[in-house]
């Protein structure tokens, strides 16, 4: 069927220019159900087959595993997360390393505050710090990268710093931090 040029203009003109933009996005619709959804729906039909699958391999799989009771293994971890800590004497020593740190950054600590916790449930130490600080926010930054890395029993817990004025460069400031210590 061919439908001479002639007729096609005569209806184009007939409908006008609002006619020829509700049909162009009407043609814009059709192709994106055709390219752009029924892909996605066959895709996503496909992933709910391959979920009902793997629910089905998994509920086939033994359950009972010859492992120790949850109660042991959670007094494992706890012990091995213990033998990992810091012993409570060592508590100066991770505070010198504090001051080293700062002290290799550039930044200058106030004298901090110190207080000894200690948590009769956990047999766990934990010592509060709270620091204050001055200096540039890259030295800061790379002084705390610095402690997570080094002492990975210390916990921060806030930082707070502040710009005097728009044109300084150093900032001033308190970190508080937990070193958690085993008893």
């Amino acid at each position: 069927m061919h439908v001479p040029r002639l007729i096609l203009i005569e209806q184009a003109r007939r409908l006008g220019w609002p006619g020829l933009v509700g049909g162009t996005l009407l043609v814009l619709a059709l192709g994106y159900a055709l390219f752009g959804l029924l892909p996605a729906r066959e895709a996503l039909a496909n992933l709910d087959q391959q979920l009902a699958a793997d629910r089905a391999q998994l509920a086939a799989a033994p359950t009972a595993v010859t492992a120790k009771p949850a109660s042991d293994a959670s007094s494992a971890q706890l012990e091995d997360f213990r033998r990992n800590l810091p012993a409570q004497l060592d508590a100066t020593g991770a505070i010198d390393r504090i001051y080293v740190l700062a002290r290799e950054e550039g930044i200058s600590l106030a004298r901090g505050e110190y207080a000894l916790g200690l948590d009769p449930k956990t047999r766990l130490a934990r010592y509060q710090v709270l620091l204050p600080v001055r200096g540039s926010y890259p030295q800061l930054r790379r002084f705390l990268h610095g402690l997570q890395a080094q002492l990975p029993a210390l916990a921060l817990e806030e930082v707070d710093l502040q710009r005097k004025q728009i044109a300084d460069s150093e900032l001033e400031g308190r970190i508080r931090m937990t070193l958690y210590l085993a008893r």
